[in-house]
């Protein structure tokens, strides 16, 4: 789909930067400082999709966005070596095992790294010192963990209690918001962004997805929220050197089909 293009002296990578979330589906293009080349695609994400034609979306998607040399994708769930374990808000059992690295890799020629969304829009928020957290608001809640710029290990806390019986997902997810307002949606943001800060003792707080803007603005000093086009200008810091762990070396896969089908307890 991509021509390979000859590296001149003032060549740059091209990475194409796509962003896959319960209600919409992004892609840009952005160049090594993680600036975005050209306009930003944009579509709802297809109800009841198979994963394959998810795929199918996305390489319509990105057509018009001309050429470039790597993919980074964020995908909201437990992603591992590019295969998809958990998408809680997509859904699981359509998702589980999926190879989304090695499928994009076939439909779109280049290669492909995918990694948590809250992850790659941290890589992009970020600034690399001390103890960073970022979360995601939108259809549900993206966590990720930052040490001196180096991604702890995925925790899927949007799946985690939160208060009674509800998850993080269903506490200050999109329906919840919906439900019971603003006013009392800002409230339950407050007692979430003290929880996870006596959990994880964090610096500094990041806050970006698309229900960011409904934020209050009596956050705390050390919270700030950042642009929803982290999701994709932190692409490119996916193939910095230092995250090639991550994907270079395989490891046993989690069977969510044998280990107890997320059993209630």
């Amino acid at each position: 789909m991509n021509d390979s293009r000859a590296r001149s002296p003032g060549h740059t990578t091209l990475t194409l930067a796509i962003d896959i979330g319960g209600s919409h589906l992004k892609a840009g293009i952005v160049d090594e400082r993680g600036s975005l080349v050209g306009q930003r695609e944009r579509v709802a994400t297809p109800g009841g999709a198979s994963a394959e034609e998810i795929v199918a979306a996305l390489v319509s998607l990105v057509h018009p966005l001309g050429p470039f040399e790597r993919i980074s994708v964020g995908f909201p769930g437990l992603v591992r070596q590019g295969r998809v374990l958990t998408a809680p808000n997509l859904g699981t059992g359509v998702w589980h095992g999926f190879p989304l690295g090695s499928e994009l890799e076939r439909a779109l020629g280049r290669p492909a790294r995918v990694l948590n969304d809250a992850s790659v829009q941290g890589l992009g928020a970020i600034e690399g010192s001390g103890i960073e957290l970022v979360l995601t608001l939108g259809t549900g809640m993206g966590f990720a963990l930052f040490t001196n710029g180096r991604l702890a290990p995925h925790l899927e806390m949007g799946q985690h209690p939160a208060r009674r019986k509800m998850t993080y997902d269903q506490y200050i997810g999109e329906v919840a918001r919906r439900k019971i307002g603003r006013r009392r949606w800002n409230r339950r943001i407050r007692r979430v962004v003290r929880t996870l800060g006596r959990l994880t003792g964090y610096d500094l707080l990041y806050i970006g997805g698309g229900n960011a803007r409904h934020l209050a603005r009596n956050l705390p000093g050390n919270v700030r929220t950042v642009s929803n086009n982290a999701g994709i200008t932190g692409g490119v810091r996916l193939w910095d050197r230092r995250h090639d762990a991550m994907f270079d070396r395989p490891g046993p896969l989690f069977d969510l089909a044998s280990s107890g089908k997320e059993e209630a307890t």
